[in-house]
């Protein structure tokens, strides 16, 4: 037999290409390949890329040049080591990959990696290979499911995928172009996945899609489903705890998701809902088809329904033509909303979008200036939402064992990190998979420091070791 081929995945960006990388490993698995965290003794190493980023397709060239010298080593000692790149800059500049780094094997868009042994066997073959158009297929009927083995060794969270594309086309965002149009799978093949990791330890699912609350998969009743009915049936599945979905747009909030935040105890009251900017005028210039008052008017619709929410979001300093009246009503927006987190990045050009050709470029100062303050009012958010935890008792669904002997590390219903030592005689593994109050003593850093304040059951035991 065959010693086992070793692989290793670099994934950037997005939940999406987290999700992807798992399933590459579940398509390669059954080609002999097992992971490996190291690239110097990998036989193919996988570049997952995400095309969101500033400067993304350059990171991607300075890791090819990197790997070109971890390949010559390789040669040196007798072995063989493929290079793909896969993901969204894959998808976008495949022929300039192809043109301009002669060491990678296979270029693969992230909808056609389904298809990697056969185009890791057709660069043996031929040289090179690449796969960059969007296929007929759907992938996920080709994708093998992973073994419950693997499902338990990945932990008690996992994505699972429920829509992939976008239809928005807003004017500074690739993914229209790299990911394709807007498609949901069916609740049936959503339903089956749920429950497979439900039945091999998984306790909390985030649905993950570009768009996903566009979500409009066939049900089956032979009705479309909207992703707030998908999420009354998924919180069904006995053994999942939590639900969670990424990644938001505002227009499509429906009556069906608000209704879920209010029914659902499984449903966490934590949505991540990009704005991108408080100005009108600029969220016209982005085609983001919003005002910054309906982005308030959906926001009131949660907080009706769920006192508890929590909001993170994502903003975009710097557009073309951003005025300092423009990124005043982003501070007044976020001063407004007042956010557990958010992300915020200058504004960089993506080739092949609208915005890419506005001339109107803020100068790199002020994008720099701006970008600051407005860390500083999310960091200054942050810090004070998770400071009122403290002396509060909140649920924790805990994950894996902590950094310090003996000490154990899950999440609250707002994905804050929280440590506690089990009670003495309990194995911290015992706590795996349980959702149990914690009473929250301090604060370190952006980590959250407590006790148990209940005592756990008795009968509870890891869950490898119960096969559940």
């Amino acid at each position: 037999m065959a010693p086992p081929r070793k692989l290793h995945i670099k994934s950037y960006g997005c939940q999406m290409n987290v999700y992807d990388a798992q399933r590459m490993v579940d398509v390669l698995t059954p080609e002999g390949f097992v992971e490996t965290a190291s690239v110097d003794d990998a036989d193919l190493v996988i570049l997952n890329t995400c095309h969101i980023r500033e400067k993304a397709s350059e990171k991607v060239y300075s890791e090819l040049g990197r790997l070109r010298l971890a390949r010559d080593a390789a040669a040196q000692a007798g072995r063989t080591m493929q290079i793909a790149v896969a993901g969204c800059v894959a998808q976008a500049e495949g022929e300039e990959i192809v043109r301009r780094a002669p060491v990678v094997d296979v270029v693969v868009g992230p909808q056609s990696y389904h298809h990697l042994p056969q185009l890791l066997a057709r660069a043996n073959a031929q040289g090179r290979a690449l796969e960059t158009e969007f296929p007929v297929e759907d992938k996920f009927g080709f994708l093998p499911q992973p073994a419950p083995a693997t499902i338990r060794a990945r932990g008690i969270s996992a994505f699972v995928t429920v829509q992939e594309g976008c239809d928005k086309f807003c004017t500074f965002c690739v993914v229209p172009y790299t990911r394709g149009a807007e498609v949901s799978r069916p609740v049936a093949a959503i339903l089956a996945d749920v429950e497979r990791l439900a039945d091999n330890g998984v306790r909390e699912i985030t649905l993950i899609g570009q768009n996903v609350n566009a979500y409009h998969g066939d049900g089956p009743d032979g009705r479309a489903w909207t992703l707030g009915r998908l999420l009354q049936r998924l919180a069904a599945v006995p053994g999942i705890v939590r639900l969670r979905y990424s990644t938001s747009h505002p227009n499509d909030v429906d009556d069906d998701l608000i209704a879920a935040h209010r029914d659902l105890a499984a449903l966490m009251p934590f949505v991540h809902l990009p704005v991108q900017s408080g100005s009108d005028r600029i969220l016209a210039a982005m085609n983001r088809k919003h005002s910054a008052a309906d982005y308030r008017r959906v926001i009131d619709r949660f907080r009706a329904v769920q006192p508890q929410i929590a909001f993170s979001s994502d903003f975009i300093v710097g557009f073309p033509g951003e005025s300092d009246v423009d990124f005043a009503a982003t501070l007044a927006l976020v001063t407004q909303i007042g956010y557990a987190g958010a992300y915020s990045f200058k504004y960089s050009p993506r080739p092949g979008t609208p915005a890419a050709d506005m001339q109107e470029m803020v100068p790199a100062a002020v994008l720099d200036e701006r970008l600051e303050r407005l860390q500083q009012l999310i960091d200054a958010q942050q810090s004070a939402f998770n400071k009122a935890a403290i002396g509060q008792t909140v649920d924790v669904l805990f994950e894996r064992a902590g950094r310090k002997p003996g000490q154990i590390v899950g999440r609250t219903a707002y994905l804050q990190p929280a440590h506690v030592f089990p009670p003495p005689g309990m194995e911290s593994d015992a706590l795996v998979g349980q959702v149990l109050p914690v009473r929250i003593d301090s604060l370190e850093r952006y980590s959250l420091l407590g006790e148990l304040a209940a005592t756990p059951p008795q009968h509870a035991r890891p869950l490898a070791a119960t096969g559940a």
